[in-house]
């Protein structure tokens, strides 16, 4: 089922923005510390680093205070750079493989289908991990009220770089991953065609309307 991206703009105040960038850096954290387990433990998989997440949380207060599936979030993250350097390995192309490395300046923290509440409205979103992010309202076209709760499967907090041409300062989003269903209805025409291919003819349908078989010619000009 594929996916389309609903995105917002998010009204925060100060300790919002502090809060969002510190579940921002947690998320990176928890993702170069996954790259670092892949690389003294070769062999482990997707499911061993979201395992290894609960260790983390118990190991680092702050890592606790994220959400349990921004966490595996963030070490499917690490994984996905993995299992890209897997497959660039098996294709055995010349060039660099794109060992996995750690991130240096995340922009963003995703959340799966908890921590996050929408309003009654869904005007607005709140984040119920122990961050502290809190209440932001929804600032956009869309609307959610179209899909059912179920259809978001994830759902993720993004600042954007300062522009220079706009002079916007620096802005952060919100972003639905929504899970659609695509349906093609064609009309049927309620018209079938009987096709009968013979000798003399190349072929003639139900409708009377025939083909005349092709005549192949030699190069000497003789008929074949």
């Amino acid at each position: 089922m594929p996916n389309t991206i609903l995105e917002f703009k998010v009204k925060a105040r100060q300790p919002q923005v502090a809060a969002i960038e510190e579940a921002i850096r947690t998320a990176q954290f928890i993702r170069n510390k996954c790259i670092r387990q892949w690389m003294d433990n070769r062999g482990i998989n997707k499911y061993d680093l979201q395992a290894y997440c609960k260790v983390l949380a118990k190991e680092f207060k702050f890592a606790g205070e994220l959400n349990s599936m921004a966490r595996q979030a963030a070490a499917d993250r690490a994984w996905s750079s993995v299992s890209r350097f897997y497959d660039n390995c098996k294709k055995e192309n010349p060039g660099k493989k794109g060992y996995p490395k750690f991130a240096k300046h995340s922009r963003s923290v995703e959340y799966k289908t908890t921590g996050w509440k929408l309003s009654e409205n869904r005007k607005a979103i709140t984040f119920t991990d122990k961050k502290g992010i809190g209440r932001l309202k929804l600032i956009g076209t869309y609307d959610l009220n179209y899909y059912q709760l179920d259809q978001i499967k994830r759902v993720r907090l993004v600042r954007r770089a300062v522009c220079v041409a706009c002079a916007e300062r620096v802005g952060y989003y919100c972003q639905f991953f929504v899970a659609v269903d695509v349906k093609i209805e064609i009309e049927p025409s309620k018209q079938a065609i009987g096709l009968d291919v013979g000798l003399k003819e190349f072929y003639t349908d139900s409708n009377g309307n025939t083909e005349p078989n092709p005549r192949f010619y030699a190069c000497c000009g003789r008929k074949g």
